[in-house]
């Protein structure tokens, strides 16, 4: 069902518009806009990284190594998974990836800029595409599965989106969540992703159980280079001068093609049952609870 943003009336997601107070949403550059006023500094992020992700994303060992973790955990976790919507699915890489190895019903990308579902709607062509603010969802009891991959971390009002995230779940529909961790491993590269904050296991958890939803697997990931991972942001903290954030992404294959395997290893682990303490990243699975 989609829930009026304006009313709050729950009604049919084929209704163009709703029936009780007759609110619909604009269109923003092409798209479905919940959230116009937002479309284009919506805050949290910079519209101008989405060029630069679009052409780093593809063959990057961190991305690729991520969107084969959020695949397996789709399979193993999510037996029901005909509705998927992945929230601030930026250029659309995730989906991609997902569109690849599933067969979803319906699969939706919501993003706040705009300007990013450009980036998507080619990618994904299969999908649908809106643009919405997380803290504000137009849809109540609607998927089967939401993904917010590296999202929570660039909105101050992040309690509010889960919360938001748990209405937009079918009853027992499944979270998948990855956020950057741990405080000390905060450098420039996070001010650079307009980051407003890096999570520890214990907040993550207790903000998910406050929200209504019951934490099924937890892990870290990013382990097994943590320490390569440690030694790059201290050297960032160091620099003096203008701060160039593409470096990590310009790796010589030969590095890129290691670092992938050791991924690839780590994952591995987890598919077996190893859940890591430490790690760049935290990936949660959680399960809506009544």
């Amino acid at each position: 069902m989609k829930q009026c943003l304006t009313c709050g009336a729950a009604f049919s997601r084929d209704e163009p518009g709703c029936p009780s107070c007759h609110a619909k949403p604009v269109v923003v550059d092409g798209f479905e806009a919940y959230a116009p006023e937002l479309a284009r500094e919506g805050g949290g992020f910079k519209e101008s990284h989405f060029a630069e992700l679009a052409s780093l994303e593809e063959g990057h060992f961190w991305f690729e190594a991520r969107n084969e973790l959020i695949a397996w955990a789709i399979e193993k976790y999510c037996p029901a998974r005909d509705n998927f919507l992945e929230i601030g699915c930026g250029t659309g890489f995730v989906l991609a990836g997902m569109a690849k190895r599933f067969a979803f019903g319906r699969m939706l990308g919501s993003e706040i800029f705009s300007q990013g579902l450009h980036f998507a709607a080619q990618r994904v062509p299969q999908a649908a595409f809106i643009q919405m603010d997380a803290r504000k969802i137009p849809f109540r009891e609607e998927f089967d599965v939401i993904g917010a991959f590296d999202v929570l971390e660039h909105i101050q009002e992040d309690e509010a989106v889960l919360q938001q995230i748990r209405q937009a779940l079918k009853p027992q529909g499944m979270l998948l969540l990855t956020v950057p961790q741990h405080d000390w491993l905060w450098s420039p590269s996070d001010d650079y992703a307009c980051h407003v904050r890096r999570y520890s296991s214990r907040d993550c958890h207790a903000k998910l159980r406050a929200a209504g939803f019951h934490i099924v697997r937890s892990t870290s990931f990013v382990s097994l280079l943590l320490p390569l991972m440690m030694m790059s942001r201290l050297k960032k903290r160091k620099q003096g001068g203008e701060f160039d954030a593409a470096d990590e992404f310009k790796l010589s294959p030969g590095l890129n093609a290691m670092l992938y395997r050791v991924m690839k290893g780590e994952a591995s682990l987890i598919r077996a049952g190893v859940d890591f303490a430490a790690g760049g990243s935290r990936f949660v699975i959680a399960q809506r609870i009544e």
